[in-house]
């Protein structure tokens, strides 16, 4: 009976896990190729949601709707971008004080309403976990993660993505070669928020609904797909593409083990624990495998 419940969750694990792909996408952008420690992403996931619900609740078009969240996203991770670049200030409190404000924004958006989610399950979602519309769901969310993938691959295969990548790997050298690196700082910014912010607008619609604390927490889901997608792919992924596509395996694979864990009996009020002890297990594989590599060598050697 546990497994046959297990396999009815999958198909909501796997929904849950392609959207927040998209967002791990995003986070690849800084964490990975711009190495910044973006702690933007929670205000920004909300700052996504409440756009996206409230254009619906309006009457605006789904499509257009997803678009003015993107657009919003973009606008977060270009204050925090210029926060860091045109004030000086440090990459991870740029990022919460750019967090911090868009609490502020976000319940502007939604009317001034804090306490009170903001309901869309009335009108005609794009994606939504209802189970009778589940498959029809999985293959839009499918096709949005291809077209994503299919697009930043080949923004980062101009001179403008690659002058981007060139700053997250060598900003000194970035420079003496006449990259404007600021620029290039703020763009990623700017790019992943706006993925993080699509993001949150999908997830609005498959929970039904937005409120201000959604994003709570996100920066750790997205960290712990970005790295189990990397230690589980990194030997066989060596494609830029297949690299984004491993962080959206990585979130899938995470929605899939916190579908475990609650089957086994344990409390949803523990899974911000759980993501913690995940993403610190993952970060510290790299390290103990070098470490072993190490002490291997040195025992050839000897």
């Amino acid at each position: 009976m546990v497994f046959i419940a297990f396999l009815n969750q999958m198909p909501n694990s796997v929904a849950q896990g392609l959207i927040w792909g998209i967002l791990a996408i995003g986070v690849y952008i800084t964490y990975k190729l711009l190495d910044f420690a973006d702690l933007s992403v929670d205000g920004s996931v909300a700052t996504g949601a409440a756009a996206a619900v409230m254009c619906i609740v309006a009457g605006v078009p789904m499509g257009l709707a997803l678009l003015i969240a993107f657009c919003a996203g973009m606008l977060a991770g270009l204050v925090t971008g210029l926060f860091h670049t045109l004030l000086g200030i440090p990459a991870i409190l740029a990022g919460i004080l750019t967090q911090l404000g868009l609490y502020s924004i976000n319940i502007r958006i939604m009317g001034g309403k804090s306490n009170v989610a903001i309901s869309a399950s009335k009108y005609n979602l794009l994606v939504t976990s209802r189970d009778d519309r589940m498959l029809a769901t999985i293959l839009i969310l499918l096709a949005f993660v291809a077209a994503i993938i299919v697009l930043v691959y080949l923004f980062f295969g101009t001179e403008v993505g690659n002058s981007l990548r060139a700053t997250g790997s060598n900003p000194n050298m970035a420079r003496a070669q006449g990259i404007n690196t600021s620029f290039n700082k703020v763009l990623g910014l700017a790019l992943s928020n706006g993925l993080v912010a699509l993001a949150g607008g999908l997830l609005a619609q498959y929970q039904g609904s937005s409120d201000v604390k959604m994003g709570q927490g996100a920066i750790v889901i997205g960290l712990a797909a970005v790295i189990i997608g990397d230690v589980i792919f990194s030997k066989i992924f060596r494609n830029f593409a297949l690299r984004l596509l491993s962080a959206v395996i990585g979130a899938i694979l995470y929605y899939i083990a916190i579908a475990i864990v609650l089957r086994m009996g344990m409390s949803s009020t523990d899974l911000k624990l759980f993501s913690a002890l995940v993403v610190a297990l993952f970060l510290a594989v790299p390290h103990f495998r070098g470490v072993y590599l190490s002490r291997r060598g040195g025992r050839i050697r000897a």
